[in-house]
C-alpha cells in the first residue's frame, strides 16, 4: 500500500474518478485543501465528496508554494508519502515542486510550469521547432495592437493562466481585440483565490478539425494510447461540445497528430512522471499544436479510453506519480468508439426542464447526467457551463459520435430555459 499526498483537485469528475483509482490501487491519500467548503459544495446531494475518503484532510495556504513546502516536509516526515499527485491545473506546478522537494517521482517544476504557462509553452515550442501558430505575447495594448494587425485578423486572444476555455475568444477586428482584452483584465483573480499573470496571447486561428492526444509518460518513454477527436461550438468562445474515442480519421492525420504530440511533449520534458492531453490542430498546413495539458483528459475522456481500451487512465496517473509501470494493456471491452456532448446553455435564466429519463434505456448509451430543474443557468461561456452530458458506445465501429448527436437532438427539444 501506498500513501499518495494529493494536493488539490478539479470538482468535476476527475474529483471522483481520481480518489476510486487510489482505491483500488490498494492505496490511500492525504488530502490538501486551502478551502475545503470549495468541495463540499460540489458533493452529490446526500453523499460524501469522494475526496472526504482521504486517510487524512488537511488545510494548508496551497496558494503559497514557499510556505507550504516547508509544511509537506514536516508532513512527510509524520506520514512518509510515496507520491504527489492532483487533477487541477491550478496547482500541477506546485505539486511537482513538492514532489522534488520531497525527492518523490515527478516531471521536473520546469517542464510543467512552461507546459502549464501557455505564453512558456509557445517560446518552448517554438524554440524546439514544434509546428503551432503564429503568436505574441503582450501586457499593454500598445503592444497587443500592432502585434494583433501583424498576425492578421481573425485571431485567437488568450489569457496565459486559465483552464477550460474561459475568456479565450475569436476577434475579427481591433474593437473585438479590445473588447475581449478588457473582459480579461476584469478577472484579475481565478476561481482558487490565485492572482493572474496580465499577459495576453494572441495566436494566429488555425482552420481544420481538432483532436487530443492521450499519452503517458513513465521512464524517458511516452506511450501514446491514442487520438480523440472533439467538436468545438459557441462562437466566438471554443467550447468543446462533445469528443469521441478513437477519432474517425485516416490512418495519416492519426499519425501526424501522435508524432507531433510527442514531438511537444519533447520538447517541454515531459517524458517521466505524467499523463498528458495535448490538443492539435489539423490544418491545412499540417498539424499545428493549441496547448499541452501535463494532467489526464477533462471532460470524461479518460471514461470514453477506458469504455473502448480497458485502460484506466486516472490508475495510470496515480501509478506513475508513484514512479511505477502503468498497465497500459488493450483489452476487449466489446466497444469500437465512445462518445459523449453536452448541453449547453444558450440564455441566461431558470432551468425549468431536462428530461433524460428517456435516454437511460437507449441501446449503447453510457451515461447520462443532467442538471436538475430550478438551477439559474447563464450562456455558455466556456466548458464551465454545462447542463449535462450524454455518453454512448457502439460495438461495430465509429458511430458513436452519431449515436450521440441523435441523443442530443431529442434532448435539447425539451430544453426550457425561462
Amino acid at each position: 500500500m501506498a500513501h499518495l499526498l494529493v494536493i488539490e483537485s478539479w470538482v468535476g469528475s476527475m474529483s471522483r474518478l481520481l480518489p476510486r483509482a487510489i482505491r483500488e490501487g490498494g492505496h490511500e491519500f492525504t488530502f490538501l485543501t486551502r478551502d475545503l467548503h470549495h468541495y463540499l459544495r460540489a458533493a452529490p446531494e446526500g453523499a460524501a465528496h469522494p475526496l472526504l475518503g482521504a486517510r487524512n484532510v488537511i488545510t494548508a495556504d496551497t496558494n503559497d508554494t514557499e510556505a507550504l513546502l516547508p509544511e509537506v516536509e514536516r508532513l512527510h516526515a509524520v506520514f512518509g508519502f510515496d507520491g504527489v499527485i492532483t487533477s487541477c491545473d491550478y496547482y500541477l506546478s506546485t505539486a511537482a515542486r513538492v514532489a522534488g522537494r520531497l525527492g518523490l517521482p515527478a516531471s521536473s517544476p520546469e517542464a510543467v510550469e512552461n507546459a502549464c504557462r501557455k505564453d512558456a509553452a509557445r517560446r518552448v515550442l517554438a524554440d524546439a521547432g514544434v509546428p503551432g501558430p503564429r503568436f505574441a505575447v503582450h501586457e499593454e495594448w500598445a503592444g497587443l495592437a500592432p502585434a494583433a494587425r501583424e498576425i492578421g485578423y481573425p485571431l485567437v486572444v488568450k489569457p496565459v493562466d486559465l483552464c477550460a476555455g474561459m475568456y479565450v475568444r475569436r476577434v475579427d477586428d481591433e474593437e473585438q481585440l479590445a473588447a475581449a482584452v478588457r473582459a480579461l483584465a476584469d478577472f484579475p483573480v481565478n476561481a482558487r483565490g490565485q492572482r493572474r499573470a496580465p499577459v495576453v496571447l494572441l495566436e494566429e486561428l488555425l482552420d481544420g478539425p481538432e483532436v487530443s492526444v492521450e499519452t503517458v509518460s513513465h521512464a524517458g518513454t511516452v506511450h501514446v494510447i491514442g487520438v480523440t477527436d472533439k467538436s468545438v461550438g459557441g462562437a466566438p468562445a471554443f467550447i468543446e461540445t462533445g469528443h469521441m474515442f478513437p477519432a474517425a480519421l485516416p490512418a495519416a492525420d492519426i499519425e501526424a497528430a501522435e508524432q507531433t504530440a510527442l514531438g511537444a511533449l519533447k520538447a517541454l520534458g515531459l517524458t517521466d512522471g505524467v499523463v498528458a492531453h495535448t490538443e492539435i490542430k489539423l490544418t491545412t498546413a499540417g498539424p499545428r499544436v493549441v496547448e499541452v495539458n501535463p494532467r489526464p483528459a477533462g471532460n470524461r475522456i479518460t471514461e470514453l479510453v477506458r469504455h473502448v481500451t480497458g485502460i484506466d487512465l486516472a490508475a495510470a496517473f496515480v501509478d506513475v506519480s508513484l514512479g511505477r509501470a502503468p498497465d497500459l494493456r488493450c483489452t476487449d471491452t466489446g466497444l469500437r468508439s465512445a462518445a459523449i456532448g453536452f448541453v449547453l446553455p444558450e440564455s441566461a435564466g431558470m432551468l425549468e426542464a431536462l428530461d433524460g429519463s428517456a435516454l437511460r434505456d437507449a441501446p449503447g448509451v453510457l451515461e447520462v447526467r443532467l442538471a436538475e430543474p430550478g438551477r439559474q443557468v447563464k450562456a455558455a461561456q466556456s466548458n464551465n457551463e454545462y447542463l449535462g452530458h450524454v455518453m454512448a458506445g457502439d460495438a461495430e465501429g465509429p458511430g458513436a459520435r452519431d449515436r450521440v448527436e441523435a441523443l442530443l437532438g431529442g434532448l435539447r427539444s425539451g430544453l426550457v430555459i425561462r
